[in-house]
């Protein structure tokens, strides 16, 4: 592996060529992004080493794809044109289905691995690029059975020298188990930042009371809605079935308080206290 094409030199493509690089000291990281501005910090950082175009894919061993997932749906198909047949394509996006639909029937949709690693922060960009992003973080594969075996190995060597954890899921499972546990995250922290600053319109004051809680809570606002627009499309069936359940218990939560029935209100916390355990399990 010599030639490694990151399609999207922000975090998510910025951070696998890191480490890539510094487990492959040997190997040239090439970028392609539609920002120019991006492209540059990212030379400038050291995230890559050269720029490229696509028509340069002939040349790769490897291609990580970390764009928007509507810009992947349209532009996967092309990408897989250009590559060799013995090149490794592996795409980063949060959803799958409509990604792997994409491609289904493309005469080398073997050399196509469907991942989506579990792991980001809130920043964007070349420079919020950091080494050891992926550390310790579940990365879900989909549609493994379809790519060839020796590009699967080649993949699982890669995501397994970064130590990332893996997992298979299929995209429609994946889809629909993401929505509760990622997108509905940043629905939430979107619509609580919004609540908030409408409030402070009218009551300046309101952020100096505001504390780590509320940092923590609504740090998911800040992500690029560029990036998650697209992510709440793709999976809008999900998403909305998510939200229904969640603003269901938002107006039990409500109700609660209407009757002033806080021994329930109690009880309901008490419950939900049980997810430590869960995510405790998880790490």
């Amino acid at each position: 592996m010599k030639n490694i094409y990151m399609i999207g030199v922000g975090l998510i493509g910025g951070s696998f060529a890191i480490d890539i690089k510094k487990n492959n000291p040997d190997v040239v990281i090439y970028g392609i992004d539609k920002n120019e501005k991006h492209l540059e910090e990212a030379l400038e950082l050291g995230v890559i080493q050269e720029k490229a175009i696509l028509d340069d894919l002939e040349k790769a061993d490897l291609v990580i794809v970390s764009i928007p997932v509507d810009a992947t749906v349209k532009l996967l198909p092309t990408i897989l044109d250009k590559i060799s047949d013995n090149s490794l394509v592996i795409d980063a996006g949060s959803t799958k289905n409509a990604i792997c639909k994409a491609v289904e029937h493309h005469p080398k949709r073997r050399n196509f691995l469907a991942a989506h690693p579990i792991a980001g922060t809130e920043n964007s960009g070349p420079t919020a690029a950091i080494s050891g992003l992926y550390v310790g973080k579940t990365n879900i594969i989909c549609e493994v059975e379809k790519t060839t075996f020796k590009l699967q190995e080649m993949a699982l060597k890669l995501f397994m020298d970064i130590g990332m954890r893996i997992r298979y899921m299929d995209p429609v499972s994946h889809d629909k188990h993401i929505a509760y546990v990622s997108h509905l995250s940043h629905i939430s922290s979107f619509m609580l930042g919004k609540t908030v600053i409408e409030k402070a319109k009218n009551e300046r004051d309101i952020f100096d009371m505001a504390g780590s809680g509320f940092a923590s809570t609504v740090r998911l606002a800040k992500s690029s809605p560029a990036m998650w627009t697209p992510i709440f499309k793709q999976n809008k069936e999900n998403v909305i079935e998510t939200l229904e359940e969640y603003i269901n218990n938002l107006q039990q939560f409500k109700e609660l308080m209407q009757q002033d029935n806080f021994s329930d209100i109690f009880n309901e916390m008490e419950s939900t206290n049980y997810i430590t355990q869960i995510l405790n399990g998880i790490k």
